[in-house]
């Protein structure tokens, strides 16, 4: 099979049908959907019992479509659906030249390119120049390519070295102090940078603010375009291979923006909301949308159907690949679309979800023993239930209901406690093996995350997409060499991006090294004089010295017979 380059990639996918977009309203999210965000609840999927209580009788017995419906058991035969031929439009890994030489920074560059780099120059050049003309009160100097790969350098170095505040960046003269910044830029150059830095056109900013409240407000106008440059470069880079994982990922922020949102069950629980997609095998992130707050829904069939539809994009994708994803998302109107689109699919459900099966014959019970299992088979798609320390839902257009597998968990018995095996429906060990790979991108992200606090919700956005742009290229680096440990690729990447070798410690400026008298005190006077640093600690005799270095602060002896200044700076 051909393989594309990254350029020819790009194109290919640039040529394709855009992808549904989600709607940008700018009110508050409605009570009812911040419930639905507490209990992840869909409500045009799901069917609420409380208003199923309220219609007649004659009414709710038309929901049960199946009223014949009986759960077989393990030992009935089922017969999987006929396999999906896979046909990725790529073949399946990094899509780039084997004959090329690929460097962590080469890598990071095919998601923040020259280009991409130079537009996010222009933009935060002009916002610094509209913050000056309202009266800001600092310096600055437009920020060229190379300075801004500096900055992301030192982005990098502040996730990798970790101190409590910006400032202590540059701190000198202190025990705990870090030379390598200020050896890049000013502790006042990083901080305009981090001011001004924008990835939108400020006049643009303006007429798509006067839109709000209307169907033409774009929210998601302030990183629109590097988000779509990070998006395209992870579609086009990596063809991911045939397991892919669906899932959210939050971006903490508390920003008033109307798009945040408050997850209870999640470790982060206020912020962005992102809906991925992921390579099960790696981590690699291969697409994501970035949820806007409230939305109409096009398709009529609710968020988590619409969430999931816009990443699987057959022209870039191909078909024949398997998706997963939690009870969130699964339904059985979504399993079977994407099964008319040559995607098998597997997931977690919800007994209430439209088109489930309830109230059929033979069911699982709480006094079912461990390893029970029940199935039904609607055509290409099957239900299945299974009892493990309590009862688990999947369906899956993949798969048989049970093949023959087993598992291990540790069971009481007279003994003591054992391991014993249990049968397992093939769905779910399935889905346990492969419904991680958004939960694997997420542990690779946060290793070395870049996120700070920032006064601007759109920065803490950008800062993802470097996250984003570093975790992928790290992956990729894997993929073609297998090297490299994630923190030497990240060592490197810094030493790169800023233009240094990490080989070498970086060189501290000598010029304020001079020696200076160590009191007001006369030269000749004792009270002056404290004990030389080198002469205690090298030669272990006490000399008193009047000298003194500016920099250091640390008395030092400057004699003819014995300069201790000189030795002490060597290395300087």
């Amino acid at each position: 099979m051909a393989r594309y380059t990254g350029e020819e990639a790009l194109r290919m996918i640039l040529d394709s049908d855009d992808e549904a977009a989600f709607s940008s309203e700018e009110e508050q999210d409605s009570d009812d959907e911040c419930l639905h965000f507490e209990e992840r609840l869909d409500p045009a999927e799901d069917i609420i019992p409380d208003e199923c209580a309220k219609e007649p009788v004659a009414k709710r017995a038309k929901v049960n479509k199946h009223p014949t419906w009986s759960w077989k058991t393990e030992d009935d035969i089922d017969m999987a659906p006929q396999a999906l031929r896979f046909l990725p439009t790529r073949e399946p890994g990094p899509q780039l030249r084997p004959c090329d030489a690929h460097t962590p920074m080469s890598l990071f560059k095919k998601f923040f390119s020259d280009t991409a780099v130079s537009t996010l120059c222009q933009n935060t050049n002009a916002q610094a120049a509209r913050a000056c003309a309202k009266g800001h009160k600092y310096k600055w100097k437009d920020v060229s390519i190379s300075e801004l790969y500096c900055y992301f350098g030192l982005l990098f170095y502040m996730a990798m070295v970790k101190l409590s505040s910006i400032t202590d960046y540059w701190r000198q003269n202190n025990l705990f102090s870090v030379p390598f910044p200020a050896t890049i830029m000013s502790r006042d150059r990083y901080r305009t940078i981090s001011w001004n830095l924008h990835m939108s056109n400020p006049d643009a900013d303006q007429e798509n603010d006067k839109k709000r409240g209307t169907a033409e407000h774009d929210r998601l106008f302030r990183v629109r375009p590097l988000m779509d440059t990070i998006r395209l470069a992870c579609k086009a880079i990596y063809q991911p291979r045939k397991n892919l994982a669906v899932d959210e990922r939050m971006v903490a922020c508390k920003a008033n923006t109307g798009m945040t949102q408050y997850m209870k069950a999640k470790p982060t629980k206020w912020g962005f909301k992102l809906f991925v997609l992921a390579d099960s095998s790696n981590g690699y992130t291969a697409d994501f949308a970035v949820y806007t707050g409230k939305n109409h829904f096009p398709t009529g069939h609710g968020l988590s159907y619409d969430a999931v539809t816009p990443l699987l994009d057959c022209t870039v994708l191909g078909s024949g690949y398997h998706v997963y994803m939690d009870n969130f998302y699964t339904s059985p109107k979504l399993l079977r679309d994407l099964f008319a689109l040559k995607f098998g699919a597997c997931g977690t459900y919800r007994d209430n979800r439209k088109d489930c099966p309830r109230n059929a014959a033979n069911s699982l019970t709480k006094k079912s023993v461990r390893g029970s299992i029940r199935w039904i088979r609607d055509k290409d798609l099957v239900f299945v239930k299974w009892m493990d320390t309590r009862e688990v839902s999947v369906c899956s257009t993949i798969h048989a209901a049970y093949t023959g597998d087993n598992v291990q968990r540790r069971a009481k018995t007279q003994n003591g406690w054992r391991k014993k095996s249990f049968p397992c429906p093939a769905p779910v060990t399935a889905y346990n093996q492969h419904m991680g790979g958004v939960d694997l991108s997420d542990q690779l992200l946060q290793y070395y995350s870049t996120q700070h606090k920032t006064m601007k919700w759109y920065r803490k956005l950008f800062l993802h997409f470097l996250d984003i742009a570093a975790t992928n290229a790290f992956i990729v680096h894997k993929e073609l060499y297998g090297t490299m440990t994630h923190k030497e690729f990240m060592e490197e990447l810094i030493a790169e991006l800023c233009g240094v070798s990490q080989k070498m410690p970086p060189k501290r400026i000598s010029a304020d090294h001079v020696p200076i008298p160590g009191s007001e005190q006369p030269s000749g006077s004792a009270a002056g004089r404290r004990t030389c640093v080198l002469c205690k600690v090298k030669h272990g005799k006490r000399q008193d010295t009047p000298w003194k270095c500016q920099a250091c602060d640390v008395h030092l002896c400057v004699q003819v017979k014995r300069n201790c200044f000189l030795e002490w700076h060597k290395d300087i």
